[in-house]
């Protein structure tokens, strides 16, 4: 990891909650210009994601406009 790259590929992503077949998993699906790539999380995985996402968020500058 000490080795990234200093751009990011821009990420489509959405839950698709939790599958009837396996209802302790959440699966994430991550799209970019490269393909799509489904992550499979548990419950408290997928709380701490989604609070570490929060965070971050609201640390962000507002959008600029025009």
């Amino acid at each position: 990891m000490t080795n990234r790259s200093t751009s990011a590929d821009f990420v489509t992503a959405f839950a698709t909650g939790w599958p009837e077949q396996q209802p302790d998993i959440m699966v994430l699906s991550l799209t970019t210009h490269k393909g799509v790539q489904d992550f499979a999380f548990n419950k408290d995985q997928a709380l701490l994601i989604a609070k570490t996402i929060k965070e971050t968020a609201t640390k962000l500058e507002k959008p600029k406009t025009g």
